[in-house]
């Protein structure tokens, strides 16, 4: 059986690169603030982005990973367009969970605007369960992986606005999110850029830092961002949650 040397606690999965960054990076960098190691895997190269290349967007999440200090980024090639719900697809998202052994896992939310973001979230959401059975086959590098299902799955939020589940204070790490961010520079406005997209409007980012604020607000705080949960969250130390 392999016994990865790779644990993390949080493995964020995103359907195009970039996509983690722009949703829950400053969660993330939270999280690695309080000592533990997050990984990232790109389920896809971004090969039918509007702006960039495949080697562009693969240097631009390389930097990303050096930037936001993730202990590993790995980047499949399911397919951008093709992230089609069928086997292969499937046990290649579940040996990456079986290569870290996260207890949290962060994926695209089911109800988007981009069809492969919806997909993403399908695999992923199956992936962590049927990541559990003993009696699912998978190897990495030749050798038989032991089964491993993480505990809580999150989904972070992107084009549309829903009520999260949870806001997490992120008013510490929100600026450091946001060179993150940055690193994918193909994608966000520059002067003179055409065609026009969606993320490369020059409001685009101001109005992510928005929605950041009015999380924050909710909680009172000055940055906030939000999750959908799979379960109700248990409370074992009632005071540490409520100060």
């Amino acid at each position: 059986m392999e016994q990865s040397s790779e644990k993390v606690y949080a493995l964020a999965f995103g359907a195009h690169p970039d996509d983690v960054e722009l949703a829950c990076g400053a969660t993330l960098l939270k999280i690695m603030n309080e000592g533990r190691r997050v990984a990232v895997c790109d389920l896809t190269k971004g090969e039918l982005g509007t702006l960039g290349s495949v080697e562009t967007r693969k240097t631009e999440a390389e930097k990303a990973r050096r930037i936001m200090g993730y202990t590993d980024r790995m980047g499949l090639d399911l397919g951008d367009g093709k992230l089609f719900y069928n086997e292969e697809n499937l046990h290649a998202v579940i040996r990456i969970i079986r290569h870290f052994r996260p207890e949290a896992v962060f994926a695209n939310p089911p109800d988007e605007r981009h069809p492969d973001h919806m997909k993403a979230s399908k695999l992923v959401a199956d992936a962590v369960y049927y990541a559990g059975l003993r009696q699912l086959v998978t190897e990495h590098n030749g050798r038989k992986q032991d089964a491993h299902r993480p505990p809580h799955l999150f989904y972070y939020l992107q084009f549309k606005h829903v009520n999260p589940d949870i806001i997490v204070d992120v008013s510490e790490t929100f600026a450091r999110s946001r060179a993150g961010v940055l690193a994918f520079g193909s994608q966000f406005h520059r002067e003179g850029a055409e065609p026009e997209t969606l993320i490369n409007r020059k409001e685009f980012l101001t109005g992510l830092e928005a929605r950041a604020r009015y999380f924050g607000e909710q909680i009172g705080t000055l940055y906030g961002e939000g999750l959908l949960t799979t379960k109700i969250p248990g409370v074992g130390n009632f005071s540490a949650l409520f100060p």
